[in-house]
C-alpha cells in the first residue's frame, strides 16, 4: 500500500496540484465516511432513548434494577472475546497512541469501543456517546494512514481528522471538534495539522446533517432566547460563583473516577466481571433514586441528554409563587447532580465504556440550574434565569474536567449560535478551569496516562522549552584537558574520576574544543598506541558550544544535530571561557520537571 499513496502524489502533481493536496483529499473522505459511522453509532442508541420513554412502571423497575447488571456483564464478555489494548477511557486511549505509539491504534480497539459503548449506554451505563466516537474516529483515521502506508506525522494528522470528525458529527459542531483535537489530543496548532482537520470536521458535520436533517444528539427549545434575554452584568459575580461551583464538582469528579476505579479494580475477581459489578451498584443507585425521585427512568441512567434538553427550556422551572415549591426543585437538582456524579464513577471506573462528555454537560446544566433558582429564592437576582445558567454551567463543567476550556466554550457555543452567550461562557470556563488545576492536577484524562509514566503539559514541549534557559539548568562541572596534554591522560580521567566528556582548553584556559566518550572509545581500539598520541589529535572543532542566556529548545536543537551527550557552556569577554556542560541528561530532567509545573 505505500506505493499508493506515491501513485496519488504522482497523479496529483501531472494534475498541477501541490504539496499535501493529498492529505487535504484524506480528511474529506474520512470527514464523510464519519458522517456515516456515527449515524450509525448513533441510531441504536436514539431507538433504545425512545423505546424507554414508553416503557410502563413495571419495565422501568426491571430496567433499573437489572439492565445495568446484565449490560456490564455483556460488555466484560465482548472485552474479553475481543483482547484490544486498554490504557483508560477513550479519550486517553488515543492521546496515548498520540504520544507513544506514533498515532497508531488497532482496529480492534476501535470495534470493541463501539460494541461496548453501545451495550453500556443502552442498558443504562451511565456514560456520554461522544468518548467512543472520538475512539472510532481516530481508529478509522489511524487505518486509513495505515493503509496507505504514510509516515508517522501524516497518520497523526489523520488519527485527528478521525476524532474532529466524530466530534464534529455528534454534536454538530465542527469547531469545537477541531479545537478539541488541537487542544487535547494533539496540542499541535500548526497550518499543515490543522487544515486537514478542519476539512475532515466540516465534512463530518455537513453529512450528518444531510442523512439526520437535525441536531445530532440535542438541541434547544425555540423558546430559550426568547425568554432568558441578553448577558447583563448584574449577572456577571454570579457566573464568577458558577465557574467555582464547576470547578469544584470538576475536581471531586475526578477523584471519584479515580478512587472508584482503584477500589473496583481492588476487588479479587476476574477482570471481565468488573462491569457488571459497576453495573450492580449502579442499579442499587437507581433504586434509591426510584424511593427518593419517583417512579421513574432516573435521569442519570443512559447519557442523560433527555434531561439537559428539558434543563435548557426556559418552562421546566414554572413552579408558580410557591416558595416550597422551588426550594424542592432546588433539592431535586442537587440530589440529581450526586446520583449522576457516583454513577458514573462507577460505571466508567468498573469498565464500562463511554464518554465523559455527556455526564459533564448534565452535571454542568444541573449545577447551573439550581445555581439560577437559588439565588432567585433568596433574592440576589430579580430574574435568576435558570436556563441560561444551565447552558453556561455545561461550558464550565466540561473545561472543569478536561482542563481544556476553549473546548468547553465552542461545544456550547456551537449549540446556541447565538453571540450574546458566549461572554458568560467564557468567564465561567475560565474560572472552573482554574480552580479544576488548583485542586488538582490532572483532567479526567491525563490522570490515567501519568499512571502509565506521561506527563502531559498544558502548552506544547517546545513552548516549554522555550521559556526556559542554561540559567535555569544545574551544570555540570567540565573535565578538562589541555591541547598538549598526552591521550593516556584521557584514559586516567576516565578510570579516576569516571569521566565521559572532557573540554579541551589552551594554555590560557580558553575552549578549543571537546573529546566525547565515543572519541575515545574509537581510540581505544588501538590501544597501544595511545601513548604516542596527544589530545590535539583526538578532540574535535566542529562541536556547538551553548551560552548561559540561550533558550532549551535551542540547546535541544544543537544536541541532535551534533548527537552528544554534554556540550560546553562558554562565557567571558570573548566568549571563550568555560563555565560547565550542560548535559542532555540534565536538560530533560529540567523539562519534566516543568512539565509537573505546569500540570499542577
Amino acid at each position: 500500500m505505500p506505493n499508493a499513496i506515491r501513485r496519488i502524489r504522482r497523479a496529483g502533481l501531472r494534475l498541477g496540484l501541490q504539496g499535501d493536496w493529498y492529505m487535504y483529499l484524506l480528511a474529506a473522505g474520512i470527514g464523510l465516511l464519519m458522517g456515516v459511522v456515527a449515524t450509525l453509532f448513533l441510531a441504536p442508541l436514539r431507538a433504545i432513548e425512545s423505546a424507554e420513554t414508553a416503557l410502563d412502571p413495571t419495565w422501568i423497575w426491571l430496567l433499573v434494577l437489572v439492565g445495568p447488571a446484565f449490560g456490564g456483564l455483556l460488555v466484560g464478555l465482548v472485552r474479553r472475546g475481543i483482547n484490544a489494548p486498554y490504557i483508560g477511557p477513550g479519550v486517553t486511549t488515543v492521546i496515548y497512541a498520540v504520544l507513544r505509539s506514533r498515532g497508531r491504534i488497532r482496529t480492534r480497539v476501535g470495534i470493541q469501543k463501539w460494541i461496548c459503548s453501545t451495550l453500556t449506554i443502552g442498558s443504562g451505563g451511565s456514560a456520554g456517546a461522544e468518548g467512543p466516537i472520538v475512539t472510532i474516529g481516530a481508529v478509522l483515521g489511524s487505518t486509513v494512514g495505515r493503509a496507505l502506508g504514510v509516515n508517522s506525522q501524516n497518520g497523526t494528522t489523520l488519527l485527528g481528522c478521525g476524532a474532529a470528525a466524530g466530534i464534529a458529527a455528534v454534536f454538530n459542531a465542527p469547531i469545537a471538534g477541531v479545537l478539541f483535537v488541537m487542544e487535547i489530543l494533539l496540542r499541535d496548532f500548526s497550518l499543515r495539522t490543522f487544515t486537514p482537520i478542519v476539512i475532515a470536521a466540516v465534512v463530518a458535520s455537513a453529512s450528518i446533517q444531510g442523512i439526520l436533517h437535525d441536531a445530532a444528539i440535542f438541541e434547544l427549545s425555540g423558546d430559550f432566547i426568547v425568554q432568558e434575554g441578553n448577558f447583563q452584568m448584574l449577572f456577571m459575580p454570579a457566573y464568577i460563583l458558577l465557574g467555582l461551583a464547576c470547578g469544584i464538582i470538576g475536581a471531586v469528579f475526578i477523584r471519584g473516577l479515580d478512587i472508584s476505579s482503584r477500589a473496583l479494580g481492588a476487588i479479587p475477581v476476574p477482570d471481565w466481571t468488573r462491569p457488571a459489578i459497576g453495573g450492580v451498584l449502579l442499579a442499587v443507585l437507581g433504586l434509591l433514586s426510584l424511593l427518593i425521585l419517583g417512579p421513574e427512568l432516573p435521569a442519570f441512567y443512559g447519557n442523560g441528554y433527555p434531561e439537559i434538553t428539558h434543563l435548557l427550556s426556559p418552562g421546566a422551572y414554572e413552579v408558580g409563587e410557591a416558595a416550597a415549591g422551588e426550594r424542592m426543585l432546588i433539592v431535586t437538582l442537587l440530589a440529581l447532580l450526586c446520583f449522576k456524579l457516583v454513577g458514573t464513577c462507577l460505571t466508567i471506573g468498573s469498565g464500562g465504556a463511554g464518554g465523559m462528555f455527556a455526564p459533564s454537560l448534565m452535571m454542568g446544566a444541573l449545577i447551573g440550574a439550581a445555581l439560577g433558582l437559588g439565588l432567585e429564592w433568596v433574592g440576589l437576582l430579580e430574574h435568576g434565569t435558570p436556563a441560561r445558567f444551565a447552558l453556561v454551567g455545561m461550558a464550565a463543567m466540561v473545561a472543569s474536567v478536561t482542563h481544556a476550556p476553549l473546548t468547553g466554550i465552542l461545544i456550547v457555543y456551537e449549540l446556541t449560535r447565538h453571540y450574546q452567550i458566549i461572554l458568560p461562557l467564557m468567564l465561567a470556563a475560565v474560572v472552573a478551569t482554574i480552580v479544576a488545576r488548583w485542586l488538582c492536577r490532572d483532567s479526567i484524562y491525563s490522570a490515567r496516562l501519568r499512571e502509565a509514566g506521561i506527563r502531559i503539559g498544558t502548552t506544547g514541549e517546545m513552548t516549554i522549552l522555550s521559556r526556559l534557559t542554561v540559567h535555569d539548568l544545574l551544570l555540570d562541572e567540565a573535565t578538562t584537558v589541555r591541547l598538549k596534554d598526552p591521550a593516556s591522560s584521557l584514559v586516567a580521567l576516565a578510570e579516576d574520576q569516571s569521566a565521559d566528556d572532557f573540554v579541551v582548553v589552551d594554555g590560557d584556559g580558553e575552549y578549543c574544543g571537546m573529546v566525547t566518550n565515543q572519541d575515545l572509545k574509537a581510540a581505544l581500539v588501538f590501544r597501544e598506541a595511545i601513548p604516542l598520541l596527544q589530545v590535539s589529535e583526538l578532540h574535535r572543532t566542529d562541536l556547538p558550544s551553548v551560552a548561559p542566556d540561550e533558550t532549551l529548545d535551542v540547546v535541544l536543537e544543537k544536541f541532535s544535530r551534533a548527537d552528544v551527550d554534554a556540550l560546553p557552556v562558554l562565557t567571558g569577554p570573548n566568549g571563550r571561557q568555560v563555565s560547565g556542560v550542560v548535559t542532555r541528561t540534565r536538560l530533560m530532567k529540567r523539562y519534566q520537571k516543568a512539565l509537573d509545573q505546569t500540570s499542577a
